[in-house]
């Protein structure tokens, strides 16, 4: 029993129950709060219980603690007044989780005695409690006396994952309830505190979920502020708490001066001018993004100094050493473990010099090669390979490994290949993955035939008319002309020639780098399948290639044609590869969203409804945005040395948040509307019509964003029922203010940014962001290495255009068809580069939160019937699973379901750990 109640305020472990059978809707059908209630909920309970006291008013003391403070009413006024003055005191207990780390290190271990020697002397973590109340003789919070944890040293020594300490406190009858709890680390090492309980007010427990990093009081004197989970908005913020509500903000906010420190907890904006290196060679240096010359969101600053070279120029900080993050952002122990900064280094800085020292070929000579990754693995002739692979961990992927020197390399097998080996060459399977692959997002209904460009005739000259004609489609349109495909909604496009073509001329002077700007058109069979039926492949008009700027290549006849079929799909290939790496997973998820978070925490209280509801979906994102900084998207990382654009990709990410990112637009019912894959339909379940029908990202995608929504709109109803509330909420039109203009203020003049006045504007904003972080960004993540862990499926670059008979290339092309287009394919080095980071991408780490999923569910939040309501969505995550599983069962969907076909599985909720190509965790965390 001691041991239970010791634990009272440790992490609750949350399982799907049976209690969670009810339907959604009526789980989500709670009252509008019209009046501040006081909630308490016993974590043991499977329901929260709702405590009523009918004044309204919560003692600070227990019911037979109040007999004894009974007085007489009879009696003389003084006598009266002198007893009143008189208050009891009575003591509360407080319980403490801290979490330990799993692995210590030497000085982790050293000071870790030195802490639990001091600890005994009086260099303790103290606590204050803080009542809601103010004291009216001072005018300053009511206080409780500080109060040690217990037994810190006899306790260092435990193993266990979390530890749990006890303190006690003596507060008076008049002390109130408490809403706040000051915590000082006078040890020299820090600690991270997941929650305090209080236990003994007459409330019942007061929970304090606190999950942070409290370091020592040398390093930062402040004390920490941690408040109850009782959400309060700012106009109803008790007056004991008013002051301690602004200072937490303050210092989250910080001045904006300075070099920051790995241990601070500071969120602020800066540009994107950490990219290029230009102190070690010239080449590396790269512009300044976020501006007018390359509009960008913001990222978190961190304040290093300038290069020596620029002084527009932040100082890179190179990898092992770590970027800045708040504190509270970076990667628990397990995520670690998982992703481990060492293991990228391994793979892109050590293994991969190591190979190209020992690798005799630079391209594959046949299928056979690259199915060697997979079944035998890499031979490596390497005679100090031991050595090297003890020093480096290598990636999950490498699955086996001989300690001789001649060890194998063996990759995963992608799924792509798992069903049906030969899948990735037919038209349909690369018809099928524009709506249920990796990159479903950019099929657009077409809407005048033939295509018509954007572009500024003026600028790209008068070479962009589309050289598309009706002859090249007539004869697989199933008997229809061409406007009536049109007018019966059977035409469709994957069009990468706008964001491409600016850019060509200076991608195809890259040494190793060749590329189209595309268009493909597609047609809806009756089936409702969709097949290839015409390529175009475009260059600059005024290129200096021999080649003509523009040519349409048509489904095979013969086997010249299928050859030139093949490589124009790869060139597609390659066109898509790159927007869904550059634009729509790394700028519209991760990029775009960054801004949002850091105004969250620097304008919404902990204490804000709209944070605690935010909260697990901002979890990771700044810390994984700057491993990409470090390593991803940096002059000369893995996206310039693997994708087509090279050194360019991110002037290209540039250009597309310019001219096509806008805000109204990236929830999924507006983007299916906006590329014509839907339109406004009230008769149907979410108000719009799919014109492909088993579109299965579409399908799945409005499950969840329904869900979402519902999930969304009961919780800001029950905050705001009177849109007053919403325009008068000074932290919450300053977090939609900075967001618009600070995090992106490239587009702060835009018109289409949606107000922030009504609970519509609210609830619409609000799923939006939820919906990118998490079943958006898990449809354009989890599949990479599914998908592109077979290269040939989805080149990330290509390296060879395709000859024409006039070309030198032509003759040997014609000699071996298959030589030329393993010439034109990443090298092998490239590919198991590009392997090795995408499997990395896809992976889920076990501390995953997956959607529907919260650390302390039944704590969270000291709304007990908020809870209930949570409990309710979460149930219909389950659902909403259960009905992916049966429609990747039902054979009328041809586009999941068939001989050899891949099951969608990108938006179902949840999954184990590892590359699994399914689960939506709660936000952008890798």
């Amino acid at each position: 029993m001691a041991l239970a109640n010791e634990i009272m305020g440790s992490r609750l472990i949350f399982e799907r129950s049976s209690s969670l059978a009810s339907p959604f809707q009526s789980r989500f059908s709670i009252k509008k709060r019209t009046q501040r209630t006081q909630f308490s909920i016993n974590p043991f309970d499977p329901r929260p219980i709702r405590a009523v006291n009918s004044s309204g008013v919560v003692a600070a003391i227990s019911e037979d603690m109040v007999k004894t403070l009974r007085i007489s009413t009879v009696g003389k006024k003084q006598e009266k007044e002198e007893e009143e003055e008189k208050s009891v005191k009575f003591k509360v207990r407080a319980v403490a989780t801290v979490r330990n780390k799993n692995k210590e290190d030497f000085k982790d271990t050293l000071v870790k005695h030195l802490d639990a020697f001091t600890d005994q002397i009086g260099r303790n973590v103290v606590l204050e409690l803080i009542s809601t109340q103010v004291d009216p003789k001072t005018n300053e919070p009511k206080k409780s006396k500080a109060a040690v944890l217990k037994d810190w040293s006899k306790k260092s020594k435990l193993k266990a994952e979390r530890v749990h300490y006890t303190a006690e406190f003596t507060v008076d009858s008049a002390f109130g309830s408490p809403g706040a709890i000051t915590v000082t680390n006078k040890h020299q090492k820090e600690f991270f505190l997941e929650s305090i309980t209080i236990e003994g007010f007459a409330c019942g427990p007061v929970h304090f979920p606190c999950n942070s990093w409290v370091q020592s009081q040398k390093d930062h004197p402040s004390k920490r502020i941690f408040f109850t989970n009782q959400p309060y908005l700012p106009s109803e913020t008790p007056s004991g708490l008013k002051t301690l509500r602004e200072k937490e903000l303050e210092n989250l906010r910080g001045n904006g001066k300075g070099e920051r420190k790995l241990s601070d907890r500071i969120y602020d904006f800066d540009v994107y001018n950490d990219i290029g290196n230009p102190d070690i060679s010239r080449e590396l240096a790269r512009p300044t993004f976020g501006g007018p010359k390359f509009p960008y969101p913001r990222r978190c600053r961190t304040g290093r100094s300038s290069t020596d070279t620029d002084m527009m120029s932040e100082r890179r900080v190179e990898k092992p050493l770590p970027m800045y993050v708040p504190k509270d952002e970076q990667f628990e122990e397990s995520k670690q473990n998982t992703f481990a900064a060492c293991r990228l280094k391994a793979v892109l800085h050590n293994l991969i010099p190591s190979l190209k020292a020992s690798i005799l070929a630079e391209d594959f000579a046949n299928f056979g090669e690259i199915d060697s990754l997979y079944k035998e693995g890499l031979l490596l002739k390497l005679g100090f390979q031991d050595d090297m692979f003890k020093k480096f961990p290598l990636p999950k992927i490498v699955t086996t490994l001989q300690k001789s020197s001649e060890g194998l390399l063996r990759y995963d097998t992608p799924k792509i290949v798992s069903k049906d080996k030969y899948a990735w060459l037919r038209d349909d399977e690369f018809a099928r993955q524009a709506i249920a692959g990796i990159n479903p997002v950019n099929i657009e209904r077409v809407t005048s035939y033939p295509p018509v460009s954007n572009l500024d005739p003026e600028i790209y000259g008068p070479g962009l008319h589309s050289a598309l004609t009706e002859d090249h489609i007539i004869g697989n349109l199933d008997g229809l002309s061409v406007q009536q495909a049109l007018e019966t909604n059977r035409l469709f496009m994957v069009d990468y020639h706008d964001i491409y073509l600016p850019f060509l001329d200076r991608i195809n002077a890259l040494e190793g780098r060749k590329a189209y700007a595309t268009r493909t058109i597609l047609f809806l069979t009756r089936l409702g399948t969709l097949k290839p039926i015409a390529i175009e492949l475009s260059l600059p008009s005024q290129s200096s290639s021999n080649q003509k700027s523009k040519r349409v290549v048509t489904p095979p006849v013969d086997a010249t044609s299928n050859w030139m079929w093949q490589l124009a799909k790869a060139h597609v290939g390659s066109n898509d590869a790159g927007v869904h790496q550059l634009v729509n997973h790394w700028l519209r998820t991760h990029a775009c969203l960054e801004p949002f978070i850091l105004a969250a925490h620097r304008q919404l209280s902990a204490m804000h409804p709209i944070f605690k509801l935010l909260d697990p979906h901002m979890r990771y994102t700044l810390e994984i945005n700057a491993v990409a900084r470090q390593t991803l998207i940096s002059a000369d990382g893995v996206i310039e040395s693997c994708f087509t654009a090279g050194q360019y990709g991110l002037e290209i990410s540039s250009a597309a948040y310019k001219n096509k990112w806008r805000f109204d637009m990236e929830g999924l019912p507006a983007d299916l509307i906006r590329r014509g894959m839907a339109v406004p339909d009230p008769t149907q379940p979410h108000g719009l019509k799919l014109l492909v029908e088993d579109y299965p990202y579409a399908n799945d995608g409005l499950l969840l964003w329904s869900a979402i929504q519902t999930w969304v709109r009961t919780y800001v109803e029950r905050y705001y029922p009177d849109p007053n509330l919403i325009q008068t909420d000074i932290e919450l039109q300053a977090w939609y203010s900075e967001s618009i203009n600070v995090g992106h203020a490239d587009h702060r003049d835009a018109e289409w940014w949606p107000k922030l006045s009504t609970v519509d504007d609210l609830v619409s904003v609000i799923t939006t962001i939820i919906w990118l972080a998490s079943a958006q960004h898990a449809a354009l993540n989890f599949g990479q290495y599914p998908y592109g862990g077979y290269v040939p499926n989805r080149p990330p670059l290509m390296r060879r255009l395709i000859p024409d008979e006039s070309d030198p290339e032509f003759e040997s092309f014609i000699e071996d068809p298959q030589k030329y287009f393993f010439s034109s394919m990443p090298s092998l080095l490239q590919t198991t580069k590009f392997m090795a980071v995408v499997d990395t991408l896809s992976t889920h780490s076990p501390d995953e939160e997956y959607i529907g999923e919260r650390q302390q569910p039944s704590i969270w939040t000291g709304d007990a019937e908020i809870v209930d309501a949570f409990y309710g969505f979460s149930a219909e995550i389950g659902r909403i699973e259960k009905e992916i599983e049966k429609r990747n069962r039902d054979p009328s969907r041809r586009n999941r379901c068939g001989a050899g076909v891949l099951p969608y599985e990108l938006m179902a909720p949840s999954s184990e750990p590892g590359v699994t190509c399914r689960g939506v965790p709660n936000s952008v965390s890798i």
